[in-house]
Formats: C-alpha cells, sequence, structure tokens
C-alpha cells in the first residue's frame, strides 16, 4: 500500500458559526456538539476559544472585527462632521430670512 495523504477538512464560516452557537448559545458540551456536526472535537474547541476571545477566523455570530468597527466609526464621525455643517447652514439661513421678512429692516 502507498503512503496515505489526507487533505485538511475546510469548512464555512456558517458552519462554524453554528458549532460555535450550540456550545455557546444552546448550552452543548464540546463533545455534543462535535458529534452532532461530525467534526473533531479538537477542531470545535479551537473555533469556541477563538469566539470567546473575539478573534481568529471566527466570530459570534452577528459580531464584528475591530478594523471593520472602526471603519465604521471613522465613516460615522465623517457623516456627523457633514450633518453638523448642514444644520449651521440651514441655521444661518433660516435667520437671514427671518431678518429679511421683517418690516423696516429692507433698505
Amino acid at each position: 500500500m502507498g503512503a496515505h495523504t489526507t487533505k485538511p477538512r475546510t469548512y464555512t464560516p456558517e458552519l462554524r458559526e453554528e458549532a460555535v452557537k450550540l456550545v455557546l448559545a444552546q448550552g452543548l458540551t464540546l463533545d455534543e456538539a462535535a458529534k452532532r456536526i461530525a467534526i473533531p472535537m479538537g477542531t470545535l474547541a479551537t473555533w469556541v476559544k477563538a469566539a470567546k476571545l473575539g478573534n481568529g477566523a471566527v466570530t459570534a455570530p452577528g459580531s464584528r472585527t475591530v478594523p471593520e468597527l472602526e471603519a465604521e466609526v471613522a465613516r460615522l464621525r465623517r457623516e456627523l462632521a457633514e450633518t453638523r455643517m448642514e444644520r449651521d447652514i440651514v441655521k444661518k439661513a433660516a435667520a437671514y430670512f427671518a431678518q429679511e421678512s421683517l418690516p423696516n429692516t429692507r433698505s
């Protein structure tokens, strides 16, 4: 017989999230969850540990990475600055038109 090499299995992010949910959200043990979805317990343990730490390829469902959050904060700050500028322009225009509409203020 020749040498037998096995290619490492790859798992979709969705499967990883569901597997982590079984342990963290539904309270199954690592052993129970690993058997239920037919993956090695060590693999699942690694995913759960990464999810608890908030890093690695696996994150809790719905959560975002630090770079994603930083990008959102930067976008929101730009949007807020633009909105404030627009608000200030509207205030100045409203004050101008209010002054113009008063009697005896036109030259």
